[in-house]
């Protein structure tokens, strides 16, 4: 396997670093997409949203609740919390 340099070290621990910054931010971009989406992208944003979720350590029992209720007000809610404890 190659080496690394120095500089994509650093990249790659600062992205691991950043990593929850990283989801909060494509979680509100998320939802916003969500806000225009209707049918199979509309799917998709949920997808993703449970994906970051699932990666911010959100509990499955409450995603499953918010992706259930398909309302992208309630999963901006929720953000909001999440950044408020961040």
């Amino acid at each position: 396997m190659a080496k690394r340099s120095s500089y994509q070290q650093r990249v790659i621990k600062n992205y691991y670093e950043n990593r929850e910054a990283i989801s909060l931010q494509r979680l509100q971009e998320l939802v916003t997409e969500l806000y225009l989406a209707e049918g199979k992208k509309r799917d998709k944003h949920w997808k993703s949203i449970a994906g970051h979720l699932e990666k911010l350590g959100v509990k499955k029992e409450q995603i499953d609740h918010l992706v259930g209720q398909d309302n992208p007000q309630l999963i901006a809610k929720f953000i909001e919390k999440l950044l408020a404890k961040s």
